[in-house]
């Protein structure tokens, strides 16, 4: 800290000539350490010590001419001549005098001359500054990342990091992502806040370190870049002119998420290197956010890929039976799980269409991931799925030499119309027997059975022959139907009973009506309690055959 007796010594008005104050002024205030000053009733100062003297007597600005005191300590002199307070303590007044700051105390001599002690307050004063200046730092590092962190969108987060550099670290902002190609993505913002994204055709060697930036080297200095070389991509139009520029990367996990550019006008000071390092300290998290959101887009986009194969399909008329499904997973945030059905339609001998309806031992992802392997080998068999035996058969040797421990449960219906009525040749493998209702409301099961695929080194099985008349259904479905718990007191299951007593009311209902009952009946009975998958699909002679489909799947006329 620089004190008093590191000023240099100038020609001054001689203070310490005057007369000295009454002893009431105090004593040895001639060799003080602070400068003091002694100001009678009409503001002049008519003596100071030897520091007093080498601090306003160097000709620095804010010196003391002809006894005249700086306005502040003026002002505070003025007031405390209007009446001191009683209790004797006086606030001291704070000012400036040759580049730095001071405190003045003020204390009364008994000849009514005022003497005024002044205490460098430079450093406390700057140091002050500086602690405000860090915690607003810090609280906007804060605010940035909550606001950075509160979205996993791309977009979202690049125009928050254009938007908040531009507001607290610079007149304007622009983030710039890798490029794709010669296009870059841009988004930039201006002193009135809007972000506008765009994508570019521009070289990024034409900003001074932003292709280095962009690989995340280190951030050259701002004074190393000329504001004039800047193109005009980079400035918003907001903008007028451009003072200073400063680039440094956006860190992301492993490689860069991108460049944060911060432009600032001319009649504004350069970037500081405080400025810069604290530049680097919100890209930093810039750059995890972004990074984070890309990272989120990719496996998202990678998720959707494998759902779309792993999710069940839409099912409709086609080859002139009616044909709907629905699943319900067992935990509601997921969407696939260890039931599973398709629809194969015109397959085998006769244009047979194969329905198929399977529970996976297991819950959640990894038996979706069985699941899906399951129905690809299905798929694989469709040129044998006139023969139920042989095709489960097949599949029970294929789950047995995979590294997986899950078994399955399945149910095979080959269906084909013939003139007004629809066939069935149904085969169980440990599963639930399907049941069938008749057109006057009459339940009954399919008389199938047989042995779970995966598990054993052979597969036994019985083969139903079943028939529907018009407006009778077929319903295949998972225990997790029967063996929901739920109901008043929340401890009972479902059952087959009551599955049988509403199917009794869905007779001569169109497919996806069934299905829609079966599902509302069993969602209302375990209400929030926690359940296995249910899956559910109706196979149903229609009342009135509407157009066929050319490609056996899209609606059209049922052949009669």
């Amino acid at each position: 800290m620089v004190t008093s007796s590191d000023l240099p010594i100038a020609p001054a008005p001689d203070l310490r000539s005057a007369p000295a104050p009454a002893s009431g002024a105090g004593v040895g205030w001639h060799t003080a350490p602070h400068p003091v000053l002694v100001v009678n009733a009409t503001g002049v100062a008519h003596a100071a010590n030897d520091a007093a003297a080498l601090l306003f007597g160097s000709g620095a600005a804010g010196a003391l001419p002809d006894g005249t005191l700086p306005g502040w300590l003026a002002e505070a002199h003025r007031r405390f001549g209007d009446g001191p307070r009683s209790d004797g303590g006086e606030e001291p007044a704070y000012g400036p005098v040759g580049g730095r700051a001071f405190a003045a105390r003020p204390s009364r001599a008994e000849n009514g001359d005022v003497v005024w002690w002044l205490v460098d307050d430079t450093a406390r004063r700057r140091a002050e500054e500086a602690l405000r200046a860090e915690r607003e730092r810090t609280a906007f590092l804060a605010e940035a990342s909550t606001e950075l962190l509160a979205s996993l969108n791309l977009d979202r987060c690049r125009e928050v990091t254009a938007r908040l550099a531009a507001e607290h670290l610079a007149d304007a902002a622009v983030v710039v992502t890798p490029p794709s190609g010669r296009r870059l993505s841009v988004s930039c913002s201006g002193p009135d806040g809007r972000v506008v994204h765009d994508r570019v055709v521009a070289d990024p060697a034409s900003v001074p370190g932003l292709a280095e930036a962009l690989r995340g080297f280190p951030p050259v200095p701002s004074r190393w870049i000329d504001p004039a070389a800047v193109p005009d991509w980079v400035v918003p139009a907001a903008l007028d002119t451009v003072g200073s520029v400063a680039v440094t990367p956006l860190p992301g996990h492993g490689v860069a998420a991108g460049a944060l550019i911060l432009l600032r006008r001319s009649e504004r000071a350069a970037f500081s290197e405080s400025e810069e390092l604290f530049a680097r300290l919100f890209a930093a998290r810039a750059g995890a956010a972004m990074s984070a959101a890309r990272l989120y887009a990719e496996q998202s986009a990678i998720t959707r890929t494998l759902m779309r194969e792993l999710l069940p399909p839409r099912l409709e008329q086609a080859s002139g039976v009616e044909f709907a499904g629905g699943y319900r997973a067992s935990n509601d945030s997921d969407r696939v799980g260890g039931d599973f059905y398709d629809v194969h339609t015109a397959v085998g001998a006769g244009d047979e269409s194969l329905v198929v309806l399977g529970d996976v031992c297991g819950k959640g992802l990894e038996a979706a991931v069985q699941t899906g392997k399951i129905r690809n080998t299905l798929h694989a068999l469709l040129p044998l799925a006139a023969d139920h035996q042989r095709v489960l058969q097949l599949l029970n040797g294929a789950l047995l030499d995979s590294r997986h421990t899950r078994f399955a449960t399945l149910v095979l219906a080959s269906v084909v119309r013939r003139g007004g009525t629809v066939r069935l040749r149904v085969t169980s493998a440990g599963h639930p027997a399907p049941l069938i209702v008749r057109a006057d409301g009459a339940v009954e099961a399919a008389d199938t059975q047989g042995s779970l695929v995966g598990a054993l080194p052979e597969v036994t099985s019985r083969t139903a022959l079943v028939e529907l008349a018009p407006g009778e259904s077929c319903l295949l479905f998972t225990d997790g139907i029967t063996e929901a718990v739920g109901g008043p007191l929340g401890d009972e299951f479902f059952g087959e009973e009551r599955l049988r007593a509403a199917l009794a009311e869905c007779a001569g209902l169109p497919a996806e009506a069934v299905v829609e009952r079966i599902r509302m009946l069993a969602a209302q009975w375990v209400g929030s309690n926690r359940h296995d998958d249910m899956a559910v699909v109706a196979i149903t002679a229609p009342r009135h055959p509407r157009l066929g489909a050319v490609d056996g799947r899209t609606p059209g006329r049922c052949p009669a």
